[in-house]
């Protein structure tokens, strides 16, 4: 009885991590059109990380950190400092 509920729990496992994956592979990452629309959603701008220091002037607001976002709308950083859109 101890092998066949240690089987299904961990078959029910197995199948749980596996058809999560999928879901989390194919999300998509926003790409904004300009710093405008990307300020909307994300007021201080898109950092590489939250390491991140600012090149530029005093900002308003605090980057909002993710690599895959920074490296979707990588063209918005116009001083090169790993932050697209600051404000």
């Amino acid at each position: 009885m101890k092998k066949a509920s240690a089987v299904v729990l961990s078959l029910g496992l197995v199948l749980g991590v596996s058809s999560a994956t999928p879901e989390t592979a194919s999300a998509k990452v926003k790409v904004f059109k300009n710093c405008k629309e990307m300020n909307k959603v994300y007021k201080g701008g898109v950092a590489r990380t939250s390491k991140v220091k600012n090149k530029g002037g005093k900002t308003k607001y605090k980057p909002y950190a993710s690599k895959a976002l920074y490296d979707a709308n990588k063209s918005r950083d116009r001083d090169k400092d790993f932050i697209a859109c600051e404000r």
